[in-house]
């Protein structure tokens, strides 16, 4: 018996000690650890060279930075240049690292400094500059030959030194994105393949609303007046150039259509005679991807039209198949998913290639004329799972079978593809496989980084609603919990179209502040209610002119699966978010009150009438069209609803969601003798980044501790 007691002590001693020595999890280490000692290990600037089967990174130690590479068959990588080489040229004598590198051939590589592009070759070491910008020189676009460099200076766009698209009255802009980043529109100039043709947006924005915002922090005070199109009011008027680098001079396309129609998706054929633009409605409704003459501009033909009587969203330009530029491939939602369709040239569709029940996310690669590399989100929107297809017989095959989240990148010659792959057990390993699966180099595999900490990872889960939907969930415990104890509880939310916060992946999506929270004594839980990504059209158009009805029916869901389980405290329950999680806090705290005790929102919309046109009326029309579906979204006439403590934060120069969404819901509260707390971040856009970011969780999760308390 004593023998039995001193072993139970023993064991319970080392049990003990084993917790006591891990380390605390603070509040920094979860903010911004993860760019310092949590930093996951990756080989910098990894990519394939061009035309062989060889993989370059840079290593980064200090003064003995290197480029190397490895070639797939090979054991051993070797070095091709390194920081001290670069740093012997005149111009380069500065450097304090190695460049960021963009490969040209397999020996030359291009590289930016300050306000110079230069061209090396490590074979021959030969440095060429091949273009100066001016210091504030942006949107730096250079050609496929290496010849021609296009960039922004302010509104200009220049090739060279030669100015393209010059403003002739103070708001209009050339050479940048247009639409406000809508429709996966990410630059405003298009290369043609030949690198003689440059297709650029031109953007007018005279007729759009001038919206100021106050800058704080100068002395006095200074507006800052930006363009901000709000729903059902004047958009900004969109045309597209060509700039002919043997003329000098551009050509507009003959786009014809409403002003304020939407031109996405440019893309140029094969033998560059040909350039194509999808043109979509206002509403949103109406798609028809058009071709036009380069060089007259010129309307040619319509190819098709997609329709769909709530919306369209194109967000993926064609992709030709070969060279030759017969058949195209086109990505569409409109058996449900988004998947794969196989046009000729003069749009005929020849089949649909991909009948996943799943959406593709990405095409990662088209290979010479029969075969696609692409990314389907896979296990209910969770994994990212890569797939191969054989056009001619129509045959899939996976291949990154590992359930999880994989990002690939695939060889010149579609052998070969570096997989960075994830999961809920697994940080973030990279490697190099074949198409057999077969691992031909590992790069790196990394440790949990919390092994170390009191951390407890995430489970995932689901739950499902009244009309059986099945909703991903996400749960982080205290690394201590007991199931006999009650805890508070904290509800994450997001729940918005365009974003998806749960995935099969390290932390399922999460973020590390969330096991700090949980280990304070809360369940910090998260479901991707209808109305996120990656779970088909259905289930995102359901919030179709109902912005905050459906996706409020699933958060109280996920509050309803929370007060039934016997270790959360049903009286101590909290939700947060930001942007649209910050609309989705709001409405909870206003239309569901009492459930939720404390809520902290952050940039939140408050009224849909508030904000940008291309977002807001593809979901909810214009005012005019849907006036019921605004008036039950808007929370300004239900803060009188507010039972529990509700913070609102919102960036002073947030020109996304501007700071008169919340400020017009004070005055609301004000008027009707509600108490809100409200804090400002001075200097901050729509979120608050950097060293600031501490301050602002700290503001989150003490204000939620201190009213839950």
């Amino acid at each position: 018996m004593y023998r039995l007691l001193i072993l139970f002590s023993a064991v319970l001693f080392l049990t003990f000690n084993s917790t006591a020595q891990k380390k605390e999890f603070t509040l920094s280490d979860a903010v911004i650890g993860g760019y310092s000692k949590f930093r996951p290990e990756t080989k910098s600037q990894l990519q394939w060279l061009p035309t062989e089967n060889s993989i370059s990174w840079v290593i980064t130690d200090s003064n003995k930075a290197r480029l190397v590479k490895r070639n797939v068959e090979e054991k051993e990588e070797i070095t091709l240049t390194t920081l001290s080489t670069l740093k012997k040229y005149e111009e380069l004598k500065e450097l304090s690292r190695f460049p960021r590198i963009t490969w040209m051939t397999n020996t030359q590589f291009r590289f930016q400094v300050k306000e110079k592009n230069f061209l090396f070759d490590f074979k021959k070491n030969e440095l060429d500059n091949i273009g100066t910008l001016p210091i504030n020189g942006n949107n730096v676009d250079v050609s496929p030959n290496n010849s021609l460099i296009a960039f922004t200076y302010e509104n200009t766009l220049i090739v060279n030194e030669i100015p393209v698209g010059v403003p002739e009255k103070e708001d209009e802009v050339f050479g940048q994105s247009v639409h406000r980043f809508e429709f996966g529109i990410s630059k405003g100039t298009f290369w043609s393949n030949n690198g003689n043709l440059l297709a650029y947006y031109k953007k007018d924005e005279t007729m759009v609303t001038d919206y100021p915002l106050t800058n704080f922090i100068t002395k006095p005070a200074e507006s800052n007046i930006i363009k901000y199109p709000m729903a059902g009011m004047p958009s900004h008027e969109v045309t597209v150039g060509i700039w002919n680098a043997d003329t000098k001079e551009s050509i507009w396309l003959n786009t014809e259509g409403p002003r304020d129609q939407y031109l996405t998706n440019i893309a140029w054929s094969p033998d560059d005679k040909a350039i194509y633009v999808a043109v979509l409605n206002r509403d949103q409704n109406e798609l028809k991807l058009n071709q036009y003459d380069p060089i007259t501009g010129e309307y040619v033909r319509t190819l098709f039209t997609e329709k769909h009587d709530k919306y369209v969203q194109p967000l993926h330009p064609m992709e030709f198949i070969g060279s030759n530029g017969e058949n195209f491939i086109w990505q569409s939602e409109r058996d449900g998913f988004n998947n794969l369709y196989l046009y000729n040239k003069k749009g005929k569709m020849v089949k649909q290639l991909t009948t996943h029940k799943a959406p593709i996310t990405s095409v990662v690669q088209v290979q010479g004329e029969n075969s696609i590399t692409y990314i389907v989100a896979d296990n209910n929107g969770l994994d990212r799972i890569g797939y191969q297809l054989n056009i001619s017989s129509g045959k899939t095959e996976k291949i990154t079978p590992e359930s999880g989240v994989h990002s690939i990148r695939m060889s010149n010659d579609g052998n070969y593809y570096i997989d960075t792959y994830t999961s809920i057990s697994t940080r973030r390993n990279t490697n190099v496989y074949n198409l057999k699966g077969k691992k031909v180099i590992s790069l790196v595999e990394n440790n949990n980084p919390y092994e170390d900490y009191n951390v407890r990872l995430p489970e995932l889960g689901t739950i499902t609603t009244n009309d059986g939907t099945v909703l991903n969930t996400r749960m982080f415990k205290p690394v201590d919990f007991d199931p006999s104890k009650k805890y508070k509880a904290l509800l994450y939310v997001y729940n918005g179209p365009g974003v998806q916060l749960i995935t099969n992946s390290w932390l399922a999506g999460g973020s590390p502040w969330m096991a700090y929270q949980a280990n304070k004594g809360y369940i910090v839980y998260t479901v991707d209610g209808r109305g996120s990504e990656n779970r088909g059209r259905e289930f995102e158009q359901k919030i179709f002119r109902n912005l905050g009805e459906f996706e409020v029916v699933d958060q109280l869901s996920a509050a309803e699966y929370l007060m039934n389980l016997d270790y959360v405290d049903r009286n101590k329950m909290a939700v947060h978010g930001w942007s649209y999680g910050g609309f989705m806090t709001t409405s909870l705290m206003l239309k569901a009150p009492g459930i939720l005790k404390v809520g902290v929102a952050g940039g939140p919309v408050i009224d849909w009438k508030y904000y940008e046109i291309m977002y807001t009326e593809r979901y909810m029309d214009t005012p005019e069209q849907n006036p019921s579906g605004y008036a039950k979204a808007s929370l300004l006439d239900k803060v009188q609803n507010l039972k529990g403590d509700l913070l609102l934060i919102h960036g002073a120069d947030d020109d996304v969601v501007v700071p008169q969404n919340s400020i017009d819901l004070l005055k609301q509260s004000v008027d009707k003798g509600v108490q809100l707390d409200f804090f400002l971040y001075p200097g901050h856009k729509h979120n608050v980044r950097g060293k600031d970011r501490v301050h602002l969780m700290e503001k989150v999760l003490s204000y939620i501790d201190e009213k839950l308390d």
